[in-house]
């Protein structure tokens, strides 16, 4: 008993004390009761002349100021009234007769508007953009080619070089090798029968597609008879055709 009463005494002595222990207390101290009372512990209350008026709390909201439009300054002024008095007695010295006999003959006759009638009772549109006056074949560049198209086909004269020094450059090196006439017909022929064969597998096909498999083979057959389709119509519409050795 007195041994395991040691053991206890060095096992109790040995335990593991934080260095910080005496802080977090000292800090832990200082935080309470702090909110014990309603609101903050230091407040200062407001003297008993200055109480509370009515509306005190109620929202202040700006001054009011007069409204005005944005387009006042672009407003014609307004009609006169009937009790104003217009302003009396105002001349001129300058000769009205003799300034419009001026202007009159200096100015140039308006040019009329080239208008169509295209109705019984007069009814009238402008003929410079109704189409019926050739206007289109008097401009600058009527009859000339447009630059788009001419920047096109130089953009496919240089592809057709470039690819026409590739094809002499592999010939050059023999990896290149042109089909005979023979060689092309042979292909195609070949392939219109693979599409022949497959044509009539796909139509001996039931009809009701109820299973996967059936979904799915005819789906592989469409798209085999596509390939062969699009195979075809290249070769036919290309008739020199480069094969690798």
């Amino acid at each position: 008993a007195v041994m395991l009463l040691q053991i206890c005494k060095l096992s109790f002595s040995s335990r593991y004390i934080s260095r910080y222990q005496q802080i977090v207390k000292a800090e832990f101290a200082s935080n309470q009761g702090r909110n014990k009372t309603l609101g903050p512990a230091k407040f200062l209350r407001p003297h008993p002349e200055f109480y509370m008026n009515k509306h005190v709390k109620d929202p202040r909201f700006p001054k009011r100021e007069s409204f005005r439009y944005l387009d006042d300054d672009r407003k014609k002024p307004p009609v006169p009234k009937k009790t104003d008095i217009p302003l009396m007695g105002l001349k001129t010295t300058r000769n009205l007769i003799c300034v419009n006999t001026v202007k009159n003959i200096t100015s140039f006759p308006k040019i009329p508007t080239k208008r169509l009638v295209d109705t019984c009772h007069g009814d009238t549109f402008n003929l410079i953009t109704s189409g019926h006056e050739p206007v289109y074949v008097h401009k600058k560049d009527f009859g000339e080619v447009p630059k788009y198209l001419t920047r096109r086909n130089e953009e496919m004269m240089r592809a057709q070089d470039e690819y026409d020094h590739y094809v002499a450059e592999c010939f050059r090196k023999g990896d290149l090798r042109q089909l005979t006439v023979e060689e092309h017909k042979a292909i195609v022929d070949g392939l219109k029968t693979n599409w022949e064969d497959i044509q009539e597998q796909y139509n001996s096909l039931p009809v009701v597609t109820d299973t996967l498999g059936k979904k799915y083979r005819r789906e592989r057959m469409e798209g085999v008879m596509k390939q062969l389709e699009i195979d075809i119509d290249m070769l036919e519409k290309h008739r020199v055709a480069y094969i690798g050795k």
